[in-house]
């Protein structure tokens, strides 16, 4: 169990996308800021207390639906930083279903519209931010792929404590 920790959850990749897009993290980001892997986060602080229903629910979600299908499909600027843009109906009904039943635990960043990405670089000014996205805007292909599954973490420190890992298998 994660203790008192908040709980983070994130649409798992597939190990080629994960390692492509962990490679364009390891290269970009601010390597004093780097402490964790790419990842697409569906929610940055769920309370603690609720650990056994997200458990519940994430089990539930992942038994009951198949992979997504998703696409990396461009860049988002994020200002100080870029991010791959991920297009996926399916993981943002998933997302909607989830803050549905969330409703009244979700903090206003989890409060708000999805929008799925794998950060790459953050923290940066906005000339290297900009930079790199025209350095990959010439070379960027899309990429098609699947979903794995949910992740949950437990926020701790700084680092994101795996709790448990929740396979597609619908």
């Amino acid at each position: 169990m994660g203790g008192n920790a908040p709980l983070l959850i994130t649409a798992e990749l597939p190990p080629d996308i994960l390692g492509w897009a962990d490679g364009l993290r390891r290269k970009h980001y601010p390597p004093e800021r780097n402490r964790l892997k790419a990842h697409v986060t569906l929610f940055h602080a769920l309370p603690p207390s609720a650990e056994g229903e997200v458990r519940r629910l994430l089990a539930d979600l992942a038994k009951a639906n198949p992979a997504p299908q998703a696409q990396v499909t461009g860049l988002m600027d994020l200002g100080t930083g870029t991010a791959l843009d991920i297009r996926s109906d399916a993981m943002v009904a998933l997302h909607e279903d989830l803050s549905e039943r969330f409703h009244g635990l979700l903090t206003g960043q989890d409060n708000r519209k999805l929008r799925l990405h794998i950060t790459v670089q953050n923290k940066v000014d906005r000339a290297r931010a900009r930079a790199l996205q025209a350095e990959l805007g010439e070379t960027l292909e899309r990429r098609s792929f699947r979903f794995h599954g949910f992740g949950l973490y437990a926020w701790e420190d700084g680092l994101w404590n795996p709790i448990a890992e929740y396979p597609f298998r619908g």
